[in-house]
């Protein structure tokens, strides 16, 4: 079976045939205006060192070797033999805290924002492990199970928002509890959890859950979104100050104290999100460093390349075209 590695760059061949109607324009015209000086084959054997048909065939060579470079450039492959891999992974759920309080700007543009971003760099360096997502406040929701479709899981996660979940809050546990029950129960490990958010929980239970999970075979890590001086929320319906029972303006403050104390419970590791792709490293480092199970044999075709033949006609026909004189340069006998 054949096959172009790089297909779209065979859209390049298209430039070929105006490159020939160019040349075929320019061959007529001159043509023409030959004819109109006399008989166009006596003109010819007086122009100095003219050639008849050198210069079509110098095209001709120019335009052969540029369609082999294309498709040396396109790597025409073939099928040589079949290469079974094991595939190897672990089953990681990703948490986000979509509160109100994940609105605020004390990091730019928002914690939100912040916290997509760490997930779209962990995807990028992520392979053969399943990921699902979580979304959280008062309540706790499921929005994508474990999956390899990271395309699907990107999709959703632009959708996430603080109005996904009307139950106001942080509620830790929830999502804890909700970890538990979307991994599989038939295995004591190869499970983990990142749980991100500002550690503004309003549960109790929170470490002792951490704790009981963590002692299922659920590592649990924690990252940390915001600033611990804080900053106030801005309404996103109204545009105005959040403020509490007294009239006063909410401050939101990071709150490490709470999501180190899940992670040291979770057997895991806290993490405080400044730069995504250096937190992103650090959370993968640690996921690929755990127990892997195999998620099955993956059958692929294995082929042979063989751009470097097309590439080698390109620069012999090139060179010869280059080399090729246009003219004569001996002068023509009287």
């Amino acid at each position: 079976m054949l096959r172009f590695q790089h297909l779209e760059n065979l859209y390049l061949l298209l430039l070929l045939p105006i490159l020939i109607v160019l040349f075929v324009s320019l061959f007529w015209w001159r043509k023409n205006k030959l004819q109109k000086l006399g008989d166009e084959v006596l003109i010819s054997k007086q122009l100095l060192g003219f050639i008849p048909g050198r210069p079509t065939l110098k095209f001709i060579l120019l335009i052969t070797g540029l369609a082999a470079a294309v498709i040396g450039w396109a790597n025409l492959q073939m099928a040589s033999g079949m290469e079974k891999v094991q595939r190897k992974g672990v089953d990681v759920l990703i948490a986000i805290d979509v509160s109100k309080s994940m609105l605020a700007q004390d990091i730019k543009p928002d914690r939100l924002t912040r916290s997509k971003q760490l997930v779209l760099s962990m995807l990028e360096k992520m392979k053969n492990d399943r990921v699902g997502l979580i979304v959280f406040a008062g309540r706790a929701y499921l929005q994508v199970p474990l999956t390899i479709d990271y395309s699907a899981l990107k999709m959703m996660l632009q959708n996430v928002r603080p109005d996904q979940i009307p139950t106001p809050g942080t509620m830790f546990s929830e999502a804890l509890e909700l970890s538990v029950n979307s991994f599989s129960k038939r295995e004591k490990k190869y499970k983990s959890l990142v749980i991100i958010s500002d550690g503004e929980d309003h549960d109790e239970n929170a470490i002792a859950k951490a704790k009981e999970i963590g002692e299922t075979g659920i590592i649990v890590h924690t990252v940390g979104v915001g600033s611990p001086e804080g900053t106030t929320i801005l309404d996103p319906t109204s545009n105005a100050l959040k403020l509490d029972d007294q009239g006063n303006a909410v401050v939101s403050k990071l709150n490490e104290n709470e999501l180190k104390s899940i992670a040291a419970s979770g057997k895991g590791t806290y993490s405080l999100l400044r730069n995504a792709d250096v937190v992103a490293e650090k959370l993968v480092s640690e996921i690929d460093g755990m127990e892997q199970k195999s998620l099955g044999a993956v059958v692929y075709n294995s082929y042979s390349s063989y751009f470097q033949y097309f590439l080698v006609v390109a620069f012999v026909l090139i060179l010869i075209e280059l080399l090729l004189p246009g003219a004569n340069l001996k002068p023509k006998n009287a």
